[in-house]
């Protein structure tokens, strides 16, 4: 009986676990960081960001900030107004929780011009859905995880 109990615990951890690890972080400029004079549409071209994933913005506080704006903002690199606070602390993380198109600047003296924003669509499917959806693997070594425990359970 314990045996049973057992193996169904790890077969659920076995389901779980990796659809949650699937949230991506992506540290934004990579080793770069975030800075000016970085071509940020290209570092981001590549990329898939799904709903569930985290941004990160690496910089020297209190050199730069991270501003959300709008498309507007983003391409006229307009600051947000005074009543709104920009993260600063040189370690900024942003969930991406909603899925549509992103722009983020930094708002400190001309650094949005010299290339400081970052534009980018966030797309609907989820990162829990992703592991899921792509790992054929995965599912085939489920589906053996699964005949186990049923096995298991027969057997008891």
């Amino acid at each position: 009986m314990a045996w049973n109990k057992f193996v169904t615990l790890i077969t659920i951890l076995l389901v779980l676990l990796p659809t949650i690890a699937m949230a991506k972080e992506f540290v934004v400029g990579d080793d770069s960081g975030w800075k000016t004079n970085f071509d940020y549409e290209a570092w981001a071209k590549d990329k898939v960001f799904r709903v569930g994933d985290t941004l990160v913005f690496n910089y020297k506080a209190p050199n730069h900030n991270v501003f959300k704006v709008n498309g507007t903002g983003f391409k006229e690199c307009i600051k947000p107004t005074e009543n709104e606070a920009p993260l600063s602390t040189g370690n900024d993380k942003i969930d991406l929780k909603i899925s549509g198109n992103k722009w983020y600047i930094c708002s400190v003296k001309d650094h949005c011009d010299l290339g400081m924003k970052l534009f980018i669509t966030v797309s609907d499917e989820s990162s829990a859905v992703r592991g899921i959806t792509l790992s054929g693997s995965y599912q085939a070594f489920m589906a053996v995880i699964m005949a186990i425990t049923a096995i298991a359970a027969l057997s008891t």
